[in-house]
């Protein structure tokens, strides 16, 4: 038989941005706690105790198969995409190959045991989770076994081996404890990275608004503004030239700004929910200030996707809705229930003791986050990086999603707390069970036209929980399924072969993601174009492009990237 791979991208996915119930819950306690899931594990002890019958078949079935690999009779590889496994040696050398087979069946015969224990969705999902980083873990290309650390080490004459044990002291020595998938020094903000010219017109305590010059002689006149996640930097949405989100908005004739959260400290414990609504509201009020409308667009992404519709629900509720011409959300999750790995991980204890770790620090830290993430993706983001870093002692390639990924932030106390209140109730599904700015959220009441985008790999936020934004809003959805992850599902520049995207009617059905994918159709290529056609329609009449950054008492204060993203 033949192992398929957890993940093998031909670069690094990188699906780290906010999955929110992981983010209440490992990003305050740490990701470790995960990893011994005690009261699952005990059901599960419990579950297959009950079933003599099928443990002895599974461990007579692998005590067969270890027979067979020991004798060299066995089929058992792994999957040809299974890049730890690359090298030759791993199927020239009868040992390398033994020890391949036997992980491979033994990790097959674990798996199959948790499915026989038919526990719940959340204890199965956790079980499942622990004994796939163990396998992971114990994969023997993740040992000094590995052919291409001898040959590095041979090489090198051993200078591979000092280089990896320094990285190694290096990366234990600080957060987030696990190998650097990218140097810090790798690219430089507002050079590299977050280069798309435009200035800030506007600073609060809060937030920096980024104005993006316009690159068209005319433009849209209703602006087109960006909600980035309140964890990490804005820049995912203006990654690099060619990769940047903003920068293909603006060659397509929108008046783009865009929100950059400040990076807290423990003495903004006290903002919460309702401190980024107002604050996306003053942004709302000076792009509107600036193009001289009363109308403006909204694109929203991951956390920063959940605050946004709890603004619209608001703004629902105040009859102030003709404010927004339309909306998008990006990996956006708004149903809690059964969304994923990191739903299940979700319990009240856990999120309480969350609770009180961020209030005691005034904070979530942003490098425990990125550990927490990275376990996620353990042989992506974990054991690749282990291999690379310190078995053959190479310094990581230069990619600018990883370098956004560890250009960490904060989280504030009081913003992680309204979180876990949102997640244990799963609160935003029901009218009226949340509040934003002192009205009761009803996402039914929203009805302006929606984009929501997913991606069908992702790990954070299942592509299913996204769809279902579609079914709690009120108006017209379009949805859009990438073939990505969770960041690559956003950076997704026209011009990649392999892009591609499913979509379905302009109004997604009531039947479920899994009947809508039954009949979605699928296109080539990337969602971009798509969503600046869809945009164009909802952006109103076309008027010459501004000679000049902000207006009417909102001038350039700094240039782009501005002062808040470089903030520590």
């Amino acid at each position: 038989m033949t192992a398929e791979p957890s993940s093998t991208p031909d670069q690094p996915d990188a699906d780290v941005a906010t999955g929110l119930d992981l983010l209440l819950t490992d990003g305050a306690l740490g990701p470790l706690r995960r990893m011994l899931p005690a009261a699952a594990g005990l059901r599960l002890a419990l579950s297959l105790a009950g079933r003599p019958a099928t443990v002895t078949r599974r461990g007579v079935g692998l005590a067969a198969e270890l027979t067979k690999i020991g004798v060299g009779a066995s089929e058992v590889a792994p999957h040809p995409k299974d890049k730890r496994y690359a090298h030759p040696a791993w199927a020239d050398n009868p040992l390398l190959r033994r020890l391949v087979q036997a992980h491979i069946a033994a990790g097959g015969t674990a798996a199959d045991l948790v499915a026989d224990a038919e526990l719940g969705w959340a204890d199965d999902e956790r079980v499942r989770f622990a004994v796939g980083n163990l396998i992971d873990a114990l994969a023997p290309s993740n040992s000094l076994l590995n052919p291409s650390a001898w040959r590095a080490a041979i090489d090198t004459r051993g200078a591979s081996m000092v280089r990896g044990a320094r990285r190694l002291v290096g990366d234990l020595a600080a957060p987030p404890r696990v190998p650097s998938m990218v140097e810090p020094d790798a690219f430089t903000v507002g050079t590299d990275v977050a280069t798309t010219p435009g200035a800030v017109v506007l600073r609060t305590p809060v937030f920096e608004l980024i104005q993006y010059l316009p690159q068209t002689e005319s433009v849209h006149e209703l602006p087109l503004l960006i909600v980035p996640p309140t964890i990490n930097k804005y820049y995912v949405a203006d990654l690099a030239p060619g990769r940047s989100i903003v920068e293909n908005l603006v060659r397509s004739g929108q008046q783009v700004f865009l929100m950059s959260w400040r990076n807290p400290g423990p003495e903004h414990a006290s903002w919460g929910l309702d401190t980024y609504g107002q604050a996306i509201l003053d942004a709302m009020e000076a792009c509107e200030t600036i193009t001289r409308t009363t109308r403006t667009s909204l694109m929203a992404f991951c956390s920063g996707g959940m605050i946004t519709s709890m603004l619209l629900a608001h703004l629902a509720a105040v009859g102030a809705q003709e404010r927004i011409a339309s909306v998008t959300f990006a990996v956006t999750v708004l149903d809690q229930e059964k969304a994923g790995t990191t739903g299940a991980l979700l319990d009240p204890e856990t999120a309480r003791a969350a609770v009180a770790a961020s209030q005691k620090k005034g904070y979530l830290d942003g490098r425990t986050l990125a550990e927490v993430f990275a376990w996620l993706r353990p042989n992506d983001l974990i054991w690749s990086y282990w291999v690379n870093n310190y078995l053959r002692g190479e310094a990581p390639k230069a990619f600018d999603i990883l370098f956004w990924n560890a250009d960490t932030t904060r989280m504030t106390a009081n913003l992680h707390r309204d979180f876990i209140d949102i997640a244990l109730s799963n609160a935003l599904v029901t009218p009226g069970a949340a509040t934003m700015l002192g009205t009761a959220v009803d996402l039914s009441k929203v009805d302006r036209d929606s984009y929501v985008i997913a991606g069908v790999a992702d790990h954070l936020c299942a592509w299913q929980s996204c769809y279902r934004t579609t079914e709690l809003l009120g108006g017209t959805s379009r949805f859009i399924l990438s073939t990505s992850g969770h960041i690559a599902s956003m950076v997704n520049p026209p011009g990649n072969p392999k892009a591609s995207f499913r979509v379905g009617s302009e109004r997604a059905t009531a039947a479920g993601a899994e009947a809508w994918l039954a009949v979605a159709e699928t296109q080539k290529g990337s969602w971009w174009p798509d969503h600046v056609a869809w945009l164009a329609q909802r952006s109103g009449a076309e008027r010459d492009a501004p000679p000049e950054l902000g207006a009417r008492g909102l001038h350039a204060i700094v240039p782009a990237p501005g002062e808040y993203i470089l903030a520590r």
